[in-house]
């Protein structure tokens, strides 16, 4: 029954995401182009508002869950697990003072309204996966971005997005290069749940009433870590010891 459900709801929720992107659209064009990068990233975080909402009509929830008075005259990389696109929108609004950027595939530069804008913009870095001639150098400039900017840099070390949400083993080159160009961050670990759910049924229809919720854990100095493996290995188990099977 509630499968069958999903199939109306989702039509009205993809009537309310693409009409959101297109709306936020020439929204952040005159943004950036007229009032510069403060207003568009208000667009930006307005526009994650919206997209949130519009998750509203399947039923899902979010929570956010953040213990921690997180100083924003620092740089930050954000390290999270995957489960689908819809973790995105959460980390953009929650840790909005933070400026988040993401690292993400190149395909998505283009083609989809606000989306492709943002990326392309707002001080995110578009990378090809299968040239490491483009997207080594990408990354690094990019960490030299956010140190000098104090940003925060978005990770999922887990490559691609885990489909029953049990997680990847973490990869470890991309957190290397940036803790490399990136020395002075603090490290925020989130666990991020349920959001696989929405994507249960695959992409048509989506899965209703998730309740997806993000828990962001003890933020870590990496100055305090020599041996950067060893600090790999202590946020990947940080991370997954929060997620819920």
């Amino acid at each position: 029954m509630q499968k069958i459900l999903a199939y109306p709801l989702t039509i009205l929720y993809f009537l309310f995401f693409g009409l959101t992107l297109i709306v936020f659209h020439p929204i952040q064009w005159v943004c950036f182009n007229v009032f510069g990068y403060q207003a568009h990233k208000i667009s930006v975080d307005w526009l994650q508002f919206f997209l949130m909402r519009s998750m509203n009509v399947l039923g899902t929830t979010y929570t956010f869950h953040n213990d921690y008075d997180i100083d924003t005259n620092q740089p930050l990389i954000i390290v999270a697990n995957h489960q689908s696109m819809y973790d995105i929108s959460p980390i953009l609004w929650h840790m909005r003072k933070h400026h988040p950027k993401f690292i993400s595939k190149i395909e998505l530069g283009k083609g989809i309204p606000s989306v492709s804008y943002n990326l392309r913009h707002g001080g995110s870095v578009l990378i090809d996966r299968k040239n490491p001639r483009q997207s080594i150098p990408a990354i690094m400039k990019f960490g030299e971005y956010i140190e000098s900017n104090n940003r925060a840099a978005v990770i999922f070390p887990e490559g691609t997005r885990s489909k029953d949400g049990t997680p990847k083993k973490f990869q470890t080159k991309g957190l290397e290069m940036l803790f490399k160009k990136i020395p002075s961050a603090t490290i925020v670990p989130i666990t991020i749940n349920n959001s696989w759910k929405t994507l249960k049924y695959g992409k048509f229809p989506m899965g209703l009433g998730a309740k997806i919720s993000l828990t962001v854990h003890k933020p870590i100095k990496l100055a305090t870590f020599e041996n950067r493996k060893n600090l790999v290995s202590t946020i990947e188990e940080t991370i997954t010891s929060g997620i819920q099977y």
